[in-house]
């Protein structure tokens, strides 16, 4: 199912999401491809932005946007990203005609998936194919433990 340049750009999102928690963000990162090359990467970092949209999707869109000199992503663009995208991620992710999302981790509260059926539903000029389940179990750990790493630092 996945290719081996799957699993090396969700590794390259992994460490962006390690960067985020080096500097005290939740570790999510990302990374957007096309035709095997790399266009943007970023992770979370909302809190040391002040900025509620600072979400690792969106910051790599912003590089890659920078990058290639345009809004739209080329055809056959993909995100990898560790942890499943919200709604205002997968919004941007619309926008920016992103062909295909990989992530890593299921998000059980906010993810979109769970709204893919209302989606379905809408009249969008875009569709994106998403996939999860691509290094789960380190993208997972990741997150579990820089929460752990939280809950105990409060005790």
């Amino acid at each position: 199912m996945w290719n081996g340049d799957d699993i090396f750009f969700m590794n390259m999102a992994l460490d962006e999401a390690y960067q985020a928690e080096r500097e005290g963000e939740i570790p999510i990162g990302a990374a957007i491809v096309a035709d095997g090359l790399l266009l943007g990467r970023g992770h979370n970092c909302p809190i040391g932005r002040n900025d509620p949209t600072a979400h690792a999707e969106s910051l790599a869109l912003r590089a890659a946007g920078a990058w290639i000199k345009n809004y739209r992503m080329p055809s056959g663009t993909t995100l990898y990203v560790t942890l499943e995208p919200c709604l205002m991620c997968f919004g941007a992710l619309i926008h920016a005609r992103v062909d295909r999302v990989i992530y890593g981790a299921t998000d059980s509260k906010i993810g979109v998936t769970k709204y893919l059926g209302l989606l379905g539903q809408a009249p969008l000029n875009h569709r994106i194919e998403i996939q999860g389940g691509l290094l789960e179990a380190e993208c997972s750990e990741a997150l579990q433990a820089f929460f752990k790493k939280k809950r105990e630092l409060r005790t």
